[in-house]
């Protein structure tokens, strides 16, 4: 079933084996704010020593956003090897914004690095789609 979040996306299935992905609804512009990825703040450290933790995006050395939450949209976007979207902390938030321009219908990807890459997404083999991936 799709979800429609805005009059901009929506979530539904994407890949075989991926789960559910994030979705433009209308066309996004290179350079433009698409959304900030939320949810609960907790330290760091914390944040290291949980196993298995999939929706961890660190800000900075103290501070770490636990987006597992599905109210936290941009938890839908998925792992990409040639992305369309990137990450950016500015003022403790984290904020996605558009590194190319995206066409209506298309997925949402983002590069999740190399720490994520390396334990979720090699152990079971990159499903993003890219002609050429980044590890």
């Amino acid at each position: 079933m799709n979800q429609v979040i805005d009059a901009r996306f929506e979530i539904r299935d994407a890949a075989e084996g991926v789960g559910k992905g994030l979705f433009a609804l209308v066309p996004i512009r290179k350079g433009d704010f698409i959304l900030e990825y939320t949810g609960k703040k907790i330290p760091t450290k914390v944040a290291d020593d949980m196993e298995e933790a999939r929706y961890l995006f660190e800000i900075d050395s103290k501070w770490t956003i636990d987006g597992e939450d599905e109210t936290n949209t941009a938890r839908y976007i998925n792992h990409g090897c040639e992305p369309n979207v990137e990450a950016e902390v500015h003022d403790g938030h984290i904020l996605i914004t558009a590194v190319r321009d995206i066409e209506a219908g298309e997925e949402l990807t983002i590069d999740y690095g190399e720490e994520y890459y390396d334990e979720f997404i090699k152990p079971v083999g990159c499903r993003c789609g890219a002609k050429k991936h980044v590890r």
